[in-house]
């Protein structure tokens, strides 16, 4: 319970000053990979299926929330059907201040805007599955979120022919 308090509170603390949150981030060194996981756009957006991705802790409320007692995070990630109703998610994550995203979600899960815009055919369509992470992933979780949980929603991407990925941070 402490510990939540504590991230909370550091939180607020970089959402208010992020010179703040800016230096705490220079110290982390940067992820290496041996290559660039980019490919470029190969037909027009108006042509394109849409997946949307969020490291938010973006979820239906009728399923599992992710981990907030283990300090080094949650590795896994929630599915999100595309029909789901803004009232049917919610947020489950201490590491930022999402009190506006409780407000409104779209400011981190634009998934209402993105209708609308395949409404007007500005973007194709969009996935039967969006996918929520809750972002906050250290230490002993990191491989299995690079190694099997970033596979297994691509994998999911592909079975349902996305084209593109719309990643939010939160």
């Amino acid at each position: 319970m402490l510990e939540q308090w504590k991230n909370r509170l550091i939180a607020k603390l970089f959402t208010r000053l992020p010179s703040l949150a800016r230096r705490a981030a220079a110290k982390v060194p940067p992820l290496k990979f041996d290559e660039t996981p980019f490919t470029a756009l190969g037909k027009p957006l108006k042509d394109c299926r849409l997946a949307l991705v969020t490291t938010a802790g973006v979820h239906l409320k009728t399923e599992l929330p992710f981990d907030m007692v283990d300090s080094t995070g949650d590795p896994t990630f929630r599915v999100i059907p595309v029909a789901a109703a803004r009232d049917e998610l919610t947020i489950t994550h201490n590491y930022y201040d999402h009190k506006d995203a409780d407000q409104d979600l779209n400011i981190v899960f634009p998934l209402d805007r993105l209708r609308e815009l395949a409404a007007e055919g500005r973007i194709g369509s969009l996935a039967a599955r969006h996918y929520g992470f809750m972002g906050h992933v250290q230490e002993n979780h990191f491989p299995r979120f690079v190694e099997e949980e970033i596979p297994r929603a691509a994998a999911m991407m592909k079975q349902d022919k996305v084209d593109v990925a719309l990643i939010t941070p939160g």
